[in-house]
C-alpha cells in the first residue's frame, strides 16, 4: 500500500495513545533542525481534529511542523484527517471516508524530496486498525523503516512494551530502542525506577532515554531539557 522510503527515516510508535508520540517526534525534528540538516515530518493519519475556517486541521501535525521548521502544508504533512477521537478504521468508516493509502504514499514522497530524514508519527498504538485490513504495524513493515517506541513510566508499561515489541520483531520490523516519557522525576515510585531496566531485560531492547514530566500544555515549544534529553539519544545513531 505504501512504497519503501526513499530517504532515511524513523517511524515514532507507542505502547498506547496518549503516550506523547507527538512531543518525542517533534523533539526529533527539533533535534535534526537545530544540527542544520532538514528533516521532513509526517502524521499520516489524525484522529480526533479541530474544525479551523472550513477545514479539518490537526493540532499534533501543526506541532510537528512547527518542530521541523517545514515549507509544507498542514495538509501534506497530515493527510487523512478525522473529526471522531476514534482509531482511523472507526472513525473512516462513521465519516464515510474511506481511508486514502494513495494520498498518504504521495504526501510521504512529495515530504521526501527536499529532507536528508524523515520523521513518522504514528497514530494510538501499533495495533491500532487503520482500515478493515490493516494496523499501522503494516507501516512501518511497507516503508522499510526502522521504529522508536514511546512508552509511559508507570505501572502496567513492562507489558504494553514487550507487546509492542514482539508486534514489531513479528513483521521484521527493527527497532532503534524505548523512550520512557512523563517520568515522575520528583515522586517516582519503585514501578518508575524499575522498569526501565525490566524492559531492557525482557525486550531485549535499549530504553533510549528518560523524559521527565512537565507543567503546562505543549503548546508551539518544546522545552529545552525535553529537547536535550530526546536529542542526547541520536548521538552515535545514523539516521
Amino acid at each position: 500500500m505504501l512504497r519503501p522510503l526513499s530517504i532515511p527515516g524513523l517511524i515514532i510508535t507507542g505502547t498506547d495513545t496518549g503516550v506523547g508520540k507527538t512531543l518525542v517526534a517533534g523533539a526529533i525534528a527539533d533535534h535534526f533542525r537545530r544540527s542544520g540538516r532538514p528533516v521532513a515530518v509526517c502524521k499520516p493519519v489524525a484522529t480526533g481534529c479541530i474544525h479551523r475556517r472550513g477545514a479539518l486541521v490537526s493540532e499534533d501535525a501543526e506541532f510537528l511542523a512547527h518542530c521541523a521548521d517545514t515549507r509544507h502544508p498542514l495538509d501534506l504533512i497530515c493527510p487523512q484527517r478525522f473529526e471522531e477521537p476514534l482509531a482511523p478504521a472507526v472513525a473512516a468508516e462513521r465519516a464515510n471516508q474511506p481511508l486514502d493509502w494513495a494520498a498518504i504514499d504521495s504526501a510521504i514522497a512529495t515530504l521526501s524530496q527536499d529532507a536528508e530524514a524523515i520523521i513518522v508519527e504514528g497514530v494510538g498504538g501499533i495495533l491500532t486498525p487503520m482500515d478493515h485490513r490493516h494496523t499501522f504495524l503494516d507501516v512501518p513493515a511497507w516503508l522499510q523503516v526502522p521504529a522508536l517506541i514511546v512508552a509511559r513510566a508507570g505501572l502496567g508499561t513492562i507489558n504494553h512494551t514487550l507487546l509492542t515489541i514482539m508486534a514489531l520483531r513479528a513483521k521484521n520490523v527493527p527497532i532503534v530502542g524505548v523512550v520512557i516519557n512523563r517520568y515522575p522525576p520528583e515522586t517516582p515510585g519503585v514501578a518508575e525506577e524499575t522498569n526501565p531496566s525490566a524492559i531492557e531485560r525482557w525486550g531485549g531492547v535499549r530504553v533510549l532515554c528518560v523524559v521527565p514530566e512537565f507543567s503546562g500544555p505543549m503548546g508551539s515549544h518544546i522545552p529545552g531539557d525535553v529537547a536535550d534529553a530526546i536529542g542526547q539519544m541520536f548521538k552515535g545513531y545514523d539516521l
